[in-house]
């Protein structure tokens, strides 16, 4: 007899946990139907204290998404028109857009070749060249935590310091990450948070939250999340944004927040078999020292474009998913084209070209990650 097809593994399997923490879900996302407080109901200020807590920061603002967090930090720092924010080139969209928002300018930077975290060298040269131009005030610094891994943080801590520049976090993708024994979240003066699904702590939809330990900040960012509200509803202190976390949103992170470091050491066990099995095929992710990686994104490097092409279709043929993070840096999208110097990003550009994603998620077994293994190597296995 045939044996069954096994089922294709996808980059994410959202069912399957839903299906784990079903019943503390239900019962989360019950009560919130029961007291109806859809918009900033308990459950907010509940995620809010336990988010805090997680990572040893004082104070968290809910908000909508990980973009709309980045957007109200900045506002409440006055970023705007003449203002450059540095930021990495190889990241998502949504760090680089915020500023032209505002009406500042994003500069990008290249990043390390191994570990794909921001280069404190490059933004070294990048904040001298913006300077030598004098068209614009090098404002900011946002470090981007990216794939589940801390960027250089004492570095980045050093270079705004001289700089007299404003530095922030974008951790959208490494929350429950480490460094040095300690949890992200307080690594600049806030650190922002995305728990878009796909994320090791993902909602069911977009929400975000900022993490400070400035209890007159949080006060604004709160503010700013609410139209600028003041004491009460009718009291308007500022212009701000529709940027409230839904309580609903905030019911099943409650939920995920049980199992989160079950969740993360499974990743961890994962991205250690990926390691060791796949090495002779491909090159696994460098680790940053002295942490722990959250693993929201496994990213290996293949020898070139045309590598990668042939391993994304041998992975295809074993039905294991794949994905690009990211396929084109940002300096040389389409929609940033017109605001970058045209400084050439060398590494950003290389690694756009060779790197690619497997799938890492807790809730592979040891039989699929055995299969994905095969799957990049080219063999049978399970």
């Amino acid at each position: 007899m045939t044996p069954p097809a096994e089922k294709p593994i996808g980059f994410l399997d959202l069912a399957r946990q839903q299906d784990e923490i079903g019943p503390n879900l239900r019962a989360r996302v019950d009560a919130v139907m029961k007291h109806c407080r859809f918009v900033m109901g308990p459950e907010v200020s509940e995620l809010e204290e336990r988010l805090a807590a997680y990572a040893g920061a004082k104070a968290c603002v809910g908000v909508s998404s990980g973009t709309d967090a980045i957007q109200i930090v900045l506002m409440a720092e006055g970023v705007g028109a003449g203002d450059a924010v540095f930021l990495p080139a190889f990241t998502y969209t949504a760090t680089a857009e915020v500023p032209l928002v505002l009406g500042a300018t994003p500069v990008f930077v290249d990043v390390d070749p191994h570990t794909f975290q921001i280069d404190p060298a490059s933004l070294r040269a990048r904040i001298a060249h913006v300077r030598a131009q004098g068209k614009l005030r090098p404002r900011a610094i946002i470090g981007v935590d990216l794939f589940g891994q801390p960027a250089p943080w004492p570095e980045l801590r050093a270079i705004a310091a001289e700089q007299d520049m404003y530095l922030m976090a974008d951790c959208a993708q490494s929350f429950g990450a480490s460094l040095s024994g300690r949890k992200l979240g307080r690594e600049a003066a806030a650190t922002t948070l995305s728990f878009f699904p796909s994320k090791p702590l993902g909602a069911y939809g977009d929400a975000g939250a900022i993490l400070t330990d400035d209890p007159e900040r949080a006060e604004l960012y709160r503010s700013l999340r609410s139209h600028g509200e003041g004491k009460t509803r009718y009291e308007v202190l500022r212009t701000g944004m529709n940027a409230r976390l839904d309580t609903l949103q905030a019911a099943v992170l409650l939920a995920k927040m049980d199992t989160f470091e079950a969740d993360l050491r499974r990743r961890c066990e994962i991205a250690r078999a990926y390691d060791a099995g796949i090495a002779a095929r491909v090159v696994p992710p460098a680790r940053v020292p002295d942490s722990e990686s959250a693993w929201a994104i496994y990213s290996v490097l293949t020898r070139d474009a045309q590598d990668r092409t042939a391993l994304q279709e041998q992975m295809k043929a074993h039905d294991v998913a794949s994905a690009v993070y990211y396929p084109m840096p940002l300096h040389l999208q389409p929609a940033y084209r017109p605001h970058h110097d045209g400084v050439a990003l060398p590494v950003s550009e290389d690694l756009s070209r060779r790197i690619l994603a497997l799938p890492l998620h807790p809730q592979l077994t040891h039989h699929d990650v055995g299969r994905v293994v095969a799957a990049v190597c080219g063999h049978a296995g399970g």
